[in-house]
């Protein structure tokens, strides 16, 4: 029987920050990177991969941390591991003298995302099926053992969890079939970042309109006029039909987002996201209020899913924007899908970030066909950077996310762009 043998961790970063790609009004210089971790084990054909996102210095941090995390994996058994994904989860989660770094939130969180992500990935190569699949075929049951639902069942329990579940149990494959014809609807964010010219918007807001896209996301917050310049050459180019959104990545006090945000009503985006600081539950509840029928969306920062509950409980946001790498992987994600689901909200995972499109496409996937059943106001983030760095790259076509197809979480990287991207050692850093 295969058992782990050793982890990798690697500090893999992009140079993204020379060309402008990922700039918003909170992050102007990001160089797109990952806490890349690898399980290795005895069986040559078997390995697990998995990372968490961030945007440069610091990430030698997380790797730190995830080797911490990571450790307790080492000779352990594969078919232990796989077996109970809650149960590792769990034990990972609750080293008290790692919690304490935490609890829940923070770099020592982004790396059990890191290594549980890996877990998972893990999993689903073993049983040789994209992880979309491997949780379709959970049972109701399997997929709430699986998920953490401490603290939140004064908003759900266990038993309504896994009824939720149940009733879409038995049309699973019906909802299968419609994404393997049609795909998962997407937007894309590539044409929308703040440091991009005019000219650029322009030119990449057609290139989008012409590949089927029908939703178009830009950055903004950082200079009311250039916004509403920016906003009036978007809406110009993708019509009076098509769906603009605007966000503003943490940079507004309350009043200030308000404010904002009905000088941009002109331009009817669909919602505002992040309008202001990703803990404060009750200022986007009162943002809410005010820009309707501006949507609200958030949680790309959201850091666990108590702060979710608390979102859904104070009817916060109109989207759930939750983060395959922000959360402690698959296992905190599926309660979030759960409460989502109970309190109508639709959930469209952010994606911007390298990898992040191979990760939620597989969430989203999961979440029509066993969760929500429903794509109504549905579409998931696709940025379109950095996908050749992956064995297994998302593929969108007409605005949609085709059914991943290779077994895993879409989460490996070729060995030739760690060679050259790692950090501080690889090829492209070395010769900065």
């Amino acid at each position: 029987m295969p058992q782990i043998t050793a982890v990798d961790v690697l500090d893999v970063r992009f140079p993204t920050s020379l060309t402008g790609d990922g700039s918003d009004a909170m992050n102007k210089d990001g160089d797109y990177s990952a806490t890349y971790v690898v399980l290795h084990t005895d069986d040559p054909q078997l390995a697990g991969y998995g990372f968490t996102f961030t945007i440069g210095r610091g990430n030698d941090l997380c790797v730190a941390a995830a080797r911490q995390r990571a450790r307790p994996l080492v000779g352990r058994s594969v078919e232990e591991l796989t077996s109970d994904l809650g149960g590792i989860y769990r034990e990972l989660q609750s080293d008290s003298q790692l919690r304490w770094l935490g609890p829940d939130k923070g770099v020592i969180h982004l790396a059990l995302a890191a290594v549980m992500n890996a877990v998972w990935d893990l999993a689903a190569r073993r049983a040789g099926v994209p992880l979309w699949q491997l949780l379709a075929r959970m049972t109701p049951t399997e997929l709430v053992d699986a998920a953490d639902m401490r603290y939140l069942s004064d908003v759900l329990t266990r038993d309504e969890a896994i009824d939720l579940l149940a009733r879409l149990a038995d049309t699973r494959e019906e909802r299968t079939a419609q994404l393997e014809k049609a795909g998962y609807p997407s937007y894309t964010t590539s044409a929308g970042w703040l440091g991009y010219s005019d000219d650029k918007l322009r030119a990449l807001c057609e290139e989008a309109v012409s590949q089927g896209y029908r939703h178009v996301k830009l950055k903004v917050g950082a200079d009311l006029d250039d916004d509403i310049r920016r906003c009036a050459i978007a809406r110009e180019i993708l019509g009076d039909d098509a769906h603009l959104m605007i966000d503003a990545n943490q940079v507004w006090d309350v009043p200030q987002a308000i404010e904002w945000v009905s000088a941009l009503a002109r331009f009817r985006p669909l919602w505002i996201e992040e309008p202001t600081s990703p803990d404060d539950v009750l200022g986007h509840a009162r943002v809410r209020e005010a820009v309707a029928p501006v949507g609200v969306a958030t949680g790309e920062h959201g850091m666990n899913r108590v702060l979710f509950k608390q979102l859904f409980q104070a009817g916060a946001i109109d989207y759930c924007q939750v983060d395959a790498c922000r959360l402690g992987s698959i296992n905190e994600i599926l309660p979030v899908l759960f409460m989502a689901a109970k309190y109508g909200v639709p959930v469209c995972p952010h994606a911007g970030g390298v990898g992040l499109c191979e990760l939620v496409q597989h969430l989203s996937v999961f979440d029509y066909v066993a969760v929500s059943g429903s794509l109504e106001g549905r579409v998931t983030e696709f940025v379109d950077h950095l996908h050749e760095h992956f064995v297994d790259p998302c593929v969108v076509r007409d605005g949609a996310y085709v059914l991943p197809r290779q077994p895993g979480y879409s989460a490996q990287m070729h060995d030739a762009s760690l060679a050259e991207f790692s950090f501080p050692d690889g090829s492209y850093w070395a010769g900065r």
